[in-house]
């Protein structure tokens, strides 16, 4: 029965709050110029000097109503219940004082779940105090009373909203290191294997001919190298409960396969300029799982495309990877927030070490640009 209650109270405070910006500064500003103006203007305010006092003075609250909520609805809502003691019963508010209501909805958004209860109570009781002295008419308490329950509930409809996007957001990236896992159980496996093999070779043979024997140690000594390295870059992806992929691991030449030609559109186009077959085979399959999520994103998303163009360039140190499309850039690829897949293609390509860009042609279409360490080592 109390099992709600008690995970309400428990409830802890969200990923910390944005910090104060200047438009919380010019908000606080503009709200204190319009308190002093209606004071000023007002012709039916008996305690001009107290409803501008406390109006404009209960203004600065608003910059600390993300870091201390709680404290912030304890100063406003006491004040408004003290000040009409002080006025002989007559309300001394103006009508800009209509900003406290960003402090129940802060108080929701960015307070722990005992800060709410507490706030919501002392809320709760400055509407019926005022009620009960006569303050306030029960058809006023009733507003009063759905307007601090609307901002709650919007407050708490997007903390929640927040949370259930930042869960989304971590389940894309654990999938994103799973399959680089996966990708990396397929290359320790083919080279443990290159080794047992040799190992076994060389013992068969270490009697008669003891030269093999030495030839299959330098194998083994080579493939287990290149599985240290495998292993070092990719140290910090994590492996899921699924089954392994037994899909053949995919390289950059395989990226040619996707290419298409008319009257296919859009046409896919792809270029492979220097070394690609000397890549790790982890970042062979990032650079490839790269490409082909980048294409599928164009065919989905780039109205009236007619090409999209992949080109993939290394050099010493780095591979480049691009793809180019010519569609309209519509309101569904506007620049914002990341999209699931965006969100997973920037994991994988960090996780290597490296950097992922996406957004509109300064013309027409949408590029993404990504580029890797060859060595395919996180920095």
């Amino acid at each position: 029965m109390f099992a709600p209650l008690r995970s309400v109270w428990d409830e802890p405070r969200p990923s910390p709050p944005p910090p104060r910006a200047w438009w919380d500064w010019a908000l606080v500003t503009v709200l204190v110029a319009i308190a002093v103006l209606e004071g000023l203007l007002r012709s039916d305010l008996p305690w001009r000097a107290i409803s501008m006092i406390l109006s404009a003075g209960l203004v600065p609250t608003l910059l600390w109503r993300r870091s201390r909520p709680l404290l912030m609805v304890a100063i406003a809502f006491g004040a408004c219940a003290v000040a009409p003691v002080l006025t002989g019963g007559q309300d001394p508010g103006l009508y800009v004082l209509v900003y406290v209501v960003l402090l129940p909805y802060s108080l929701f958004r960015w307070g722990s779940g005992r800060e709410a209860v507490v706030g919501a109570a002392i809320m709760s009781a400055k509407v019926c105090v005022s009620a009960l002295l006569g303050h306030l008419s029960l058809p006023d308490a009733i507003a009063g009373f759905v307007i601090l329950f609307s901002a709650m509930a919007v407050g708490a409809a997007l903390r929640y909203r927040s949370r259930a996007r930042m869960r989304e957001l971590d389940q894309v990236k654990l999938l994103e290191r799973e399959r680089l896992a996966r990708d990396l159980h397929d290359t320790v496996a083919h080279h443990v294997s290159a080794m047992a093999i040799r190992a076994q070779a060389g013992l068969a043979t270490a009697a008669t001919h003891p030269d093999a024997a030495v030839d299959a140690l330098r194998v083994i000594d080579a493939e287990a190298s290149i599985v240290l390295d495998e292993m070092r870059a990719m140290v910090r992806t994590m492996r899921g409960s699924r089954p392994a992929d037994l899909a053949p691991t995919r390289r950059v030449a395989d990226l040619e396969r996707l290419a298409t030609r008319p009257p296919s559109v859009p046409a896919v186009e792809v270029a492979i300029l220097g070394d690609v077959d000397s890549l790790p085979p982890s970042v062979g399959s990032a650079i490839y799982r790269l490409a082909q999520e980048s294409i599928t994103n164009a065919r989905r998303h780039a109205r009236d495309a007619t090409r999209i163009a992949v080109r993939v360039a290394t050099d010493d140190q780095s591979v480049h990877l691009s793809v180019r499309d010519d569609g309209d850039t519509g309101p569904t690829r506007l620049p914002g927030a990341p999209g699931y897949g965006l969100i997973g293609m920037i994991e994988r390509a960090d996780l290597l070490g490296g950097t992922f860009e996406a957004g509109p042609n300064p013309d027409r279409g949408w590029t993404v640009t990504a580029v890797l360490p060859r060595t395919g080592s996180a920095t």
